[in-house]
C-alpha cells in the first residue's frame, strides 16, 4: 500500500470556468468571447459620400463634378435673369399702361370737379338764365368726373383706402348736384337763398369732395412710385451670378488646357459665348430701360404733377373769385393781425399764388421749348389776371357792382378776368399735353429696351448648359 509522500507539493486546483464576457479598461459592455464586434450599420448619405469622394480621386470623376457645377452655375443665372427682368418688366407695364394713366385720371377727376364748381358760380353770376355753353361745360365736367370714377373704382382693390374714396365721392356727387339745381332754380326766380345753396355746395365741394379727390390722386401717385420702384433697381444677383459662371467657364477651360495642352474646347466655349451674350444683353438693356425710365419720370410724371397742381389752383382761384362777387361780404375771414378780410378773396390770393410757384417750377422743368412755350404764356396771362382782379375789386369795393361784375364775367370788349382765366387753363392743358407725350415716349423706350430679355436669356442658359455638358463629355469620352 503505497503512502502519500511526506512535504510534497500540493496538488493543483481546479480549473476555474472560463469567463463568458470580459470587460474592457473602460468599463464598457461586455463582449462575447470569440465572436467578432458588430459594426454599425451605414446609412446611405455616408456611403455616396465615400463614392463622391472616391470619384474626386480620378479624373473622370472630378470632370463629371466639373461639369455638373457649370450646368448648375449657367442654369441659375439663366432662371435668375428671367425671373428678374420679367419682374421689371411687368412693373414698367404697369408704369406705361395702368398706374401712370391711372394717376392722370385721378387728376382729371379732380379737375373736373374743381371745374364744375368753378362753372356753376359763373352760371349764377350770370343771373336768372345763364347761358347754354356754362350749363354744357358744367354738365361735361360731371360727366367725366362720374366715368372717371367709374374707371377708378374698376382698378381699386376691393376693401383699400382708394376704393373707400372713390364710394364716398360716388355718394357726395349726386348731393352735390342736388344743391347746385337748387341754387339754380332760387336764382331764376329772384330769390336770394339761392346764394346760400350756392355757398352750401361750394362748401361740399371745397372741404368733402375736392380733399378727397386729391386723396385719390395721391393713392394713385404712390402706386406710381412703387411701380417705378419696381422697374429700376439693377439686377444685382443676376449680374452676381453672371459673372461667376464665367469666371467658373474661364477656370476650367485654363484647366482643361493646362491638362491637355489644347486651346480650345468647343462646349465650353460656346457656354461661355452664351453666358456672355445673356451678361451684356442684361448689363446694357437694363441700363438702357433704366435711363429711359427715369427720364420718363423727370421730364415726364414731376412735370405733370406740377401742371396738374397749378391748373387745380387756377381753377380754384377762378371758383373763389366768382363766390367773392356771389357772397358780397357775407363769408369773412380775421386775419392773424386782426384786420378782416372777405374769405373768398383770401382764398383767391392764396390759390393765385400757389399758381405763380407751380408755374415757376414747371417752367424750371421744361427741357425744350415745346414745353416752356405755354407755361410763359400761362404766366403772362396769370399776371393781366391778376390786374384785372385788382380792378374788379376795386369798383365793388366803391360800391359799383355792376362794374365788378363785368370785370369778372363781362363781354369781351369789357376785358373780364374770366378771359384771362380761360387763357390760364388752355395753355396748361397744352402743356400737359406735351408732357404727357414726352412721359410716354420715354418710358415706352424704357419698356422696349427689356423687350425678349427675360425669354432670351432662359433659352441661352439652357443652351449654355448644354454647351457646358457637351464639353466635358468630350473630354470624358477620351477615357473610355
Amino acid at each position: 500500500m503505497t503512502q502519500p509522500q511526506q512535504g510534497g507539493a500540493p496538488p493543483a486546483p481546479a480549473p476555474a470556468p472560463a469567463p463568458e464576457a470580459t470587460r474592457s479598461a473602460a468599463g464598457t459592455a461586455p463582449v462575447p468571447r470569440g465572436r467578432p464586434a458588430a459594426q454599425p450599420r451605414r446609412t446611405a448619405l455616408a456611403e455616396s459620400a465615400d463614392r463622391l469622394r472616391a470619384a474626386a480621386t480620378t479624373e473622370p470623376g472630378r470632370l463629371r463634378i466639373i461639369g455638373a457645377v457649370l450646368a448648375v452655375l449657367v442654369v441659375a443665372f439663366g432662371a435668375v435673369t428671367a425671373w428678374q427682368m420679367a419682374e421689371r418688366s411687368a412693373a414698367a407695364d404697369d408704369v406705361l399702361h395702368s398706374s401712370q394713366p391711372l394717376s392722370a385720371g385721378a387728376a382729371d377727376i379732380y379737375r373736373s370737379l374743381a371745374d364744375a364748381n368753378t362753372t356753376a358760380s359763373s352760371g349764377f353770376l350770370s343771373g336768372g338764365q345763364e347761358p347754354a355753353a356754362t350749363t354744357q361745360r358744367y354738365e361735361r365736367d360731371i360727366r367725366t368726373a362720374a366715368a372717371g370714377l367709374v374707371r377708378a373704382a374698376a382698378s381699386a382693390e376691393p376693401g383699400s383706402p382708394s376704393a373707400a374714396t372713390i364710394v364716398r365721392l360716388n355718394t357726395l356727387l349726386p348731393e352735390y348736384k342736388g344743391l347746385i339745381e337748387r341754387a339754380r332754380a332760387n336764382n331764376r326766380q329772384g330769390f336770394p337763398v339761392g346764394g346760400a345753396y350756392l355757398r352750401t355746395a361750394n362748401d361740399t365741394m371745397q372741404r368733402e369732395m375736392l380733399p378727397a379727390a386729391q386723396k385719390l390722386y395721391e393713392s394713385e401717385n404712390q402706386r406710381l412710385r412703387a411701380d417705378y420702384a419696381d422697374a429700376t433697381p439693377y439686377p444685382w444677383p443676376a449680374i452676381a451670378l453672371g459673372v461667376l459662371s464665367l469666371a467658373a467657364l474661364a477656370w476650367a477651360q485654363r484647366r482643361h488646357y493646362l491638362r491637355t495642352n489644347r486651346v480650345l474646347n468647343h462646349g465650353l466655349v460656346a457656354a461661355t459665348a452664351a453666358c456672355a451674350i445673356v451678361l451684356l444683353w442684361l448689363v446694357v438693356g437694363h441700363g438702357f430701360a433704366r435711363a429711359g425710365l427715369e427720364s420718363s419720370y423727370a421730364h415726364g410724371v414731376r412735370s405733370l404733377n406740377v401742371l396738374h397742381d397749378a391748373r387745380i389752383a387756377s381753377l380754384n382761384a377762378r371758383g373763389n373769385e366768382n363766390l367773392t362777387l356771389v357772397s358780397r361780404g357775407a363769408e369773412t375771414r380775421k386775419l392773424a393781425d386782426g384786420t378782416i378780410e372777405d374769405a373768398y378773396d383770401y382764398a383767391f390770393q392764396q390759390d393765385m399764388k400757389t399758381l405763380s410757384e407751380g408755374l415757376g417750377k414747371a417752367e424750371a422743368l421744361a427741357d425744350d421749348r415745346a414745353g416752356r412755350q405755354p407755361v410763359t404764356a400761362a404766366t403772362g396771362n396769370m399776371k393781366v389776371w391778376q390786374q384785372r382782379h385788382r380792378q374788379a375789386r376795386a369798383a365793388d369795393d366803391d360800391g359799383n357792382y355792376q362794374a365788378a361784375l363785368d370785370k369778372i364775367i363781362g363781354s369781351k370788349a369789357d376785358q373780364p378776368t374770366g378771359e384771362c382765366f380761360d387763357s390760364v387753363d388752355a395753355n396748361l392743358a397744352k402743356a400737359l399735353d406735351h408732357e404727357e407725350h414726352e412721359f410716354r415716349q420715354a418710358a415706352g423706350d424704357g419698356l422696349d429696351a427689356m423687350t425678349g430679355l427675360p425669354v432670351g436669356a432662359a433659352v441661352l442658359a439652357v443652351m449654355g448648359a448644354a454647351g457646358a455638358v457637351l464639353g466635358i463629355g468630350r473630354r470624358l469620352s477620351e477615357y473610355r
